[in-house]
């Protein structure tokens, strides 16, 4: 009987100590433009709850059978938003976190699986009740022309690494430098208007992003990446663009939810679905993403196309996939895998900034050709074609060179440059380039 007891009060014990198993042991703040997201780092997945207090505005943390051996009260917050951060143990077994708040929130939290980077995580993401949306993005006006808007998404983003290549080279980190020399080059550009759709080491889910390409009513999104395989030989860029099933499961989604309904095609110009049969409706979004996909298409061909002069391509033409980021019906959209950082030598390519330009380069290039090919109605590009202001071209002859044609032409050689996607200052005999205007 006495070893009976023994037995059963050490299984006890032993049952209270792994009951114990989760830690807490380390804690990071992402703070976006519309949300800040806490990661707790656990040894094994927790269970939780969490509730908010007012006056004072706080949120509560509870964590079921879980320590903490991080100090919380060291952590770098953001002090628009939370003041202090305070843990303690309760109930014996779980532990107890209050947030401290500067303004009221609306919370959610998840939990998150280990992956490749991170083990067993707790997310709680606070969305400010009292901040302002954001206005949509307005073209500036270009001689009462209106600027065509280039949504540029950055893929991945603060808890989301991508993908990771040798020596710890991460995707999102990449693709944001490759995003933000592609800003500049149409920011300095006449007749276009950049709009970034990640701005910092922040993650914007992928519904979000194409939702935030239409508020900035953009006439084209288009989403960075960098690839990745289980062999490290693969290599080379590629542009994505919407398959047909893709477009047609998305229409089905537009027509079943009532607030896709509501919304726009076109901007505010547009048209609205909640006044329309399910018929109706359906042909109108059918006529937008058949319109969307073959503008798509036709800029994927043109940036292809620049891409092959300064990177090894993966694939020689536009591949058709059900990326969600694609999946804005009246927003034009590709998607650019500019190299696989699974492949060392690549990897270590696209972590310069040289080739981080070129690439950029190549994009603007490819983008910027056929917008100034389809001018859209309203825009500087289509009066600056009507009006002769478009851009001459010239055949390359023996004997020229790129600083001579640009002394005729009284242009920059940065110019010519530029709006060719020239990475260096080689030309050859037959070459069609692009004059720009004096």
């Amino acid at each position: 009987m006495r070893l009976g007891k023994a037995i059963l009060t050490s299984l006890l014990l032993l049952s209270s100590q792994l009951a114990l198993a989760a830690v807490i042991d380390g804690v990071r703040v992402w703070p976006g433009p519309d949300h800040t997201r806490l990661v707790f780092d656990v040894s094994d997945r927790v269970e939780h709850k969490i509730f908010t207090l007012s006056n004072p505005n706080r949120l509560v943390i509870d964590l079921s059978n879980t320590s903490s051996k991080t100090n919380l009260g060291k952590l770098q917050l953001p002090p628009d938003l939370i003041d202090k951060v305070r843990s303690a143990p309760r109930n014996g077994n779980d532990l107890r976190v209050v947030l401290d708040l500067s303004t009221r929130i609306r919370p959610r939290s998840f939990v998150l699986s280990p992956n490749q980077t991170y083990g067993h995580r707790l997310v709680v993401d606070l969305y400010p009740r009292d901040k302002k949306a954001a206005a949509p993005t307005v073209a500036k006006k270009l001689d009462d022309k209106r600027a065509v808007i280039i949504a540029i998404d950055a893929g991945h983003g603060g808890e989301d690494p991508g993908a990771i290549g040798s020596r710890g080279v991460r995707e999102k980190d990449i693709v944001l430098k490759i995003a933000r020399e592609l800003e500049t080059l149409f920011a300095g550009k006449k007749g276009f208007k950049p709009v970034l759709v990640r701005k910092a080491d922040y993650y914007v889910g992928l519904r979000k992003r194409t939702q935030l390409a239409r508020q900035h009513s953009a006439d084209m999104m288009i989403s960075i990446h960098a690839d990745a395989f289980s062999s490290p030989n693969a290599s080379g860029a590629s542009v994505y663009v919407l398959s047909p099933k893709g477009a047609t499961s998305e229409t089905a989604r537009w027509l079943a939810e009532s607030e896709n309904r509501a919304d726009l095609i076109g901007g505010e110009s547009g048209v609205r679905l909640d006044d329309k049969d399910d018929m109706l409706a359906g042909v109108l979004l059918d006529l937008s993403m058949s319109a969307s996909m073959r503008a798509s298409v036709a800029t994927g061909t043109h940036v292809l196309k620049r891409l092959g002069g300064v990177t090894k391509l993966h694939k020689k033409r536009v591949e058709k996939a059900g990326f969600v980021v694609l999946k804005s019906p009246d927003v034009p959209s590709i998607l650019i895998e500019t190299g696989y950082i699974s492949n060392p030598q690549e990897a270590s390519r696209l972590s310069t900034r040289s080739h981080q330009q070129a690439l950029a380069r190549a994009i603007f290039g490819g983008v910027q050709s056929y917008f100034e090919e389809n001018p859209l109605p309203g825009t500087y590009l289509a009066w600056a074609a009507q009006s002769g202001e478009q851009r001459r071209e010239y055949r390359i002859a023996r004997g020229d060179t790129l600083s001579g044609i640009a002394v005729r032409n009284n242009v920059t050689m940065a110019s010519l440059k530029q709006l060719n996607g020239l990475s260096s200052n080689r030309i050859r005999v037959g070459q069609v380039i692009r004059i720009p205007s004096s």
